[in-house]
């Protein structure tokens, strides 16, 4: 058997995007310049970015749109270049033993292509709503592609700082978009020309504008859609050509190239449905190659047969699931990709999987976006470790193995979806606006919901009406009949005689009287879809009439080695409404150190608008906070980012005070929070 190719190591991207970030904050940081000129209100919103390649489209652009030419961007004229650089570095992940026997390691993989917004005036930090693709189950996914571009707006498109922090936080890389539409949507063949053009040297200043984009940006990557028609030999000579450079580029900085089965070798857009003579020497110039809806079983059978004879793994082949209208009601012959009975035959990717929330009717809620989230990803048993019988729709959690990232310590999360209607610090509601903002976001339960019990199955969901800290906690509701075990997270957690696990729970004022117990697995199973050993460690008593949030500190020290798995206990009377605000495992506490050099850089002439800056913090930080002091000395929550910029919209003047003051504090991991830079903006 021919082996699969191998590639020279390449920097990991925790590297690229630490040095992408310092290479972003050594372009800004020499000094601040003073509050510039005053602004409109809505000139100071800052905006995913976007470009055509080179030539702008004729005529004045619609509102809202700025047309930009890649190749005459530069990092230090990026006005917004604070806003929209990455600062999770892309975290490692493990793979722990399946929870059913249907899931495979080692085969089928998942991208997915996601409309986060329009191209255009798509918010860089998030926005004032709850109505948002808060994407969270990282644990199936291996790419995201940030999908979008438009002849109107532009063509190419880097992904926003929260999509790529949250997806980093779980292990997944984040490409850009490269689209070159097809002509009866408004592409162009100068634009495809554009892209490819040379420098006097032969080589492609585009491909090298595209990886300095990614890696000051602190993303991994980008997919190319080059879908204009009208194309000859000559242009697919140089587009091979000009996706080797890429390619040769990319590896320097640690970045991946998909290419989408649409132009091929001779220059002509001809969608395949396969990996075959047409697009081979493309797909050997990138990481992997997105196979057209058009494919087949026979096809996909001849393209993993092709990907083998030609030293490639199969699996870097993703076969294309238009889910965008019809979400897990869509017919899709799951037996050419991922067969039960043999080897998967290749991997697959997912067309707009955003359709979980955009077929909610308008006035939905985010409980009722995560429920059909959860059924999408899980099944419709809402349980991975219980795949539904054959029903039409192959959810991702019984065909892929889950992934985790939860392998070092400290390790904290508040179940933080990402958004929410309000947001709450140590049990307070401290803003009752709503709020998106996926760089906020924690690491989540992967495994949703493995719940083991003799009893009748209490429902569990993140809830949006009450939290701990941030937007949502993690709610049990049900008649427990007998114990039941929540399993949360897969881990890998060295233990030691300092090892402290926190618990922060619940019940509602309504609920029955309920033990609580932490559950650890000191060991996996042997094999897939046997359940895990837990150890159980008593975390206490919860009684009605309970006054409100309690912390339980649960020492660890005794099981020693590795905890292997974490999850919950509940043993009732009755009725139960139980609620996880946080859990944390930790060995040492300590204290951020603050952020400094807080000022305030460009403001509205009402002072309505505001853009924040500041010098990072030294040491590890999740991310900041910020809040207006207002005049007797309360703070108002206004929003968190992982940047060290922040835009503040929706500002008045208080009572009778002569400046707005704000504050910034850095987070750490465990969400400690650290001293307070102090600014003000002058009325």
């Amino acid at each position: 058997m021919t082996q699969p190719q191998q590639r020279p190591a390449a920097p990991t991207r925790r590297a690229v995007v630490l040095a992408g970030a310092g290479t972003a904050a050594a372009l800004l940081a020499p000094a601040f310049p003073g509050t510039a000129a005053a602004a409109t209100a809505g000139e100071l919103q800052p905006y995913a970015s976007y470009w055509f390649p080179d030539s702008l489209p004729t005529g004045p652009p619609g509102d809202g749109v700025t047309w930009r030419s890649l190749k005459s961007w530069r990092a230090e004229d990026d006005r917004d270049l604070a806003f929209n650089t990455a600062t999770v570095p892309l975290a490692g992940r493990f793979t722990p033993v399946p929870v059913n026997t249907t899931a495979r390691t080692g085969q089928a993989r998942n991208t997915s292509l996601v409309a986060f917004g329009h191209t255009a005036g798509n918010p860089s930090q998030g926005s004032a709503t709850a109505d948002h693709y808060a994407l969270s189950q990282w644990a199936y996914l291996d790419e995201l592609v940030f999908w979008g571009g438009s002849a109107g707006e532009g063509l190419i498109l880097a992904p926003n700082a929260p999509v790529v922090d949250a997806a980093h936080r779980n292990g997944v890389p984040v490409l850009g978009t490269v689209f070159l539409p097809p002509v009866h949507h408004g592409g162009d063949l100068r634009w495809t020309r554009d892209l490819v053009q040379r420098d006097a040297a032969g080589r492609f200043p585009l491909a090298a504008k595209l990886v300095e984009v990614a890696t000051v940006y602190g993303f991994d990557g980008w997919f190319l859609n080059a879908e204009t028609e009208g194309g000859d030999a000559a242009l697919g000579a140089d587009m091979l050509a000009f996706v080797t450079d890429l390619r040769e580029r990319g590896e320097a900085a640690g970045l991946r190239t998909t290419w989408y089965d649409a132009m091929t070798v001779s220059g002509q857009v001809g969608w395949q449905g396969a990996l075959n003579e047409e697009n081979t020497a493309l797909f050997q110039q990138a990481d992997s190659m997105f196979v057209d809806f058009r494919w087949t079983p026979d096809t996909l059978t001849s393209s993993g047969e092709r990907a083998d004879a030609i030293g490639r793994s199969r699996y870097d082949l993703w076969a294309g699931v238009d889910v965008e209208s019809t979400g897990w009601n869509r017919a899709v012959d799951w037996d050419a990709i991922v067969p039960t009975d043999r080897p998967h035959t290749v991997s697959y990717g997912f067309y707009r999987p955003e359709w979980t929330l955009n077929h909610l009717p308008e006035d939905r809620t985010p409980g009722q976006f995560h429920a059909a989230d959860q059924r999408f990803w899980t099944g419709s048993s809402l349980d991975p470790a219980r795949p539904a019988a054959q029903d039409g729709w192959r959810a991702p959690a019984a065909v892929l193995a889950d992934r985790s990232t939860v392998d070092r310590l400290p390790f904290a999360t508040t179940f933080n979806t990402g958004h929410g209607l309000r947001w709450y610090e140590n049990g307070r509601l401290v803003s009752d606006t709503a709020w998106n903002h996926l760089g906020l976001q924690d690491r989540l339960p992967g495994r949703r919901w493995v719940v083991r019990t003799e009893g009748s199955r209490p429902s569990v969901d993140f809830d949006f009406t009450d939290a701990w800290r941030g937007g949502s906690s993690l709610l049990v509701d049900g008649d427990l009949k007998a114990p039941a075990t929540v399993e949360l997270f897969g881990a890998r957690l060295p233990v030691s005689r300092r090892t402290v696990v926190e618990l922060t729970h619940r019940i509602d004022p309504d609920s029955g009287p309920v033990t609580v117990e932490l559950a650890v697995a000191p060991h996996e199973p042997d094999r897939a879809g046997d359940p895990l050993a837990y150890t159980y460690v008593p975390a206490g008593e919860l009684r009605p009439g309970a006054a409100g949030w309690t912390t339980a500190t649960l020492r660890l020290g005794s099981l020693g080695g590795t905890v292997h798995a974490l999850g919950i206990r509940l043993t009732g009377a009755g009725a139960v409404r139980w609620r996880l605000g946080a859990l944390a495992v930790r060995d040492t506490v300590g204290k951020p150190h603050a952020p400094t050099a807080l000022r305030i850089t460009d403001a509205a002439a009402d002072g309505s608008e505001l853009r924040l800056r500041w010098h990072r913090a030294p040491g590890p930080v999740r991310h900041y906070e910020v809040h207006r002091i207002l005049p007797d000395g309360t703070l108002r929550f206004l929003g968190g980012t992982c940047q060290t910029a922040f835009f503040l919209t929706g500002i008045h003047r208080e009572a009778d005070e002569r400046s707005a003051r704000f504050q910034v504090r850095a987070v750490d991991e465990l969400y400690g929070l650290s001293g307070a830079a102090v600014t003000a903006h002058r009325w």
